[in-house]
């Protein structure tokens, strides 16, 4: 049933899909639930079947500092606390209602004791550090816009603006700046 959720990390025999649906578990998560806190180590890597999550680092006094939004058929996860093994500086909370497909670190290592092929996992920390690459200080507000636009154009349709905002770590008037010359057509 979740061979095409692996398939999309690598090529895996049946038999590793079977080892694979044996080590996940498949987790109903209520809004505003935490999967992770800050403070805890991070122990699994999240797939969205459903709904949708976000990584924010708690500030005091403050709105959420946005590090990562995630929706439906995305893999997520804390990377710095689950490389590390380290306390976790930020949390991850369900935005939406979702079913989450979990696999724990104890699980992967498990899995790779199986079979190499699952070394191919490593595939979805690199997208986590892809991701948190992405924006760097070197892209404009519009830049930053027009990139999740074009590659993950749900983001704006799930989560509100001032989530977005954070996101791409521009002020919500920036960002209303930025639409309105989208709007407009001035896409410079």
């Amino acid at each position: 049933m979740y061979s095409e959720i692996l398939r999309s990390t690598g090529n895996y025999t049946d038999d590793d899909v079977r080892l694979f649906e044996r080590a996940i578990q498949v987790r109903k998560v209520d809004k505003h639930a935490l999967l992770l806190r800050k403070g805890e180590v991070a122990n699994s890597i999240y797939y969205l079947l459903n709904g949708s999550a976000y990584q924010y680092r708690p500030v005091e006094d403050a709105e959420h500092n946005i590090i990562d939004l995630h929706i439906e058929n995305d893999w997520f996860l804390n990377y710095e606390s689950l490389i590390t093994q380290r306390p976790s500086e930020v949390c991850i909370e369900a935005f939406t209602d979702s079913d989450v497909l979990e696999i724990s670190l104890e699980m992967v290592h498990y899995l790779t004791g199986k079979s190499t092929t699952f070394m191919q996992l490593n595939r979805v920390l690199e997208g986590a550090i892809a991701r948190m690459q992405f924006f760097d200080q070197s892209m404009s507000p519009s830049q930053k816009y027009n990139s999740i636009l074009s590659h993950r154009p749900r983001l704006v349709q799930t989560f509100p603006l001032k989530m977005i905002s954070s996101y791409l770590k521009i002020t919500p008037e920036t960002l209303s700046r930025v639409r309105k010359q989208i709007a407009n057509g001035d896409l410079s």
